[in-house]
């Protein structure tokens, strides 16, 4: 195989990397969601949680706790001994298979996305160094997702997008003007963001609203 090769759709995906996945013991993965990878890879879960030795990290947008059974199907990796943590910031969708194979999701033109198998070294170390500096910048699953119900956050994000002064939010979520505020300082800091507009955006880009 070529360093490089542009495949298109996940049928050819999965026809060309499959051997490769059934030989990996360490698959790292960024997402925006759980759909991007799992057509191509229906056996991939299932090979997550049953074969002893294999590591598996992955990073998700937050948006993927707001569909429960999304959310519960993490929660089922996470006990099954994948790693999981949550990032809002912008990430490239990409799986690295052993430090030595990276796949790379591209854009969706007529309904077929194109892929971008990658095996050259220097290329794979570069991605493999994007993977690590999102990987430690993310927060581990459980944690963000306790954080995350306790502030109220998709709720305080939804009032923010409605353009509600704080005395209505406050009403409407039946908490003080006060709690309110202080929620919302905390959710700013859970999204990295220094102003309200700038949550408001990481929020949109992470797919919460």
């Amino acid at each position: 195989m070529s360093d490089v090769v542009v495949v298109r759709g996940e049928a050819e995906l999965f026809e060309r990397t499959a051997h490769l996945f059934a030989a990996a013991t360490e698959i790292s993965c960024a997402a925006r969601d759980l759909h991007t990878w799992s057509v191509a890879h229906p056996s991939a879960p299932q090979r997550e949680q049953t074969v002893r030795g294999l590591t598996v990290r992955k990073v998700y947008l937050p948006g993927v706790l707001f569909d429960p059974a999304l959310a519960e199907h993490l929660r089922q990796m996470a006990a099954h001994g994948a790693r999981i943590r949550i990032t809002e910031r912008e990430i490239n969708e990409t799986i690295l298979l052993d430090r030595r194979i990276a796949i790379v999701a591209g854009e969706e033109i007529g309904g077929v996305r194109g892929y971008t198998v990658i095996s050259s070294p220097d290329l794979v170390q570069g991605i493999q160094s994007l993977f690590e500096a999102a990987w430690h910048g993310a927060t581990d699953l459980e944690s963000y997702q306790a954080r995350f119900t306790e502030l109220g956050a998709r709720e305080i994000l939804e009032q923010l997008a409605s353009g509600s002064k704080d005395e209505t939010a406050a009403r409407s979520l039946g908490v003080s003007l006060r709690t309110y505020r202080r929620r919302v300082a905390e959710l700013m800091d859970l999204l990295g963001a220094s102003s309200r507009f700038q949550a408001g955006a990481r929020a949109r880009e992470a797919g919460l609203l």
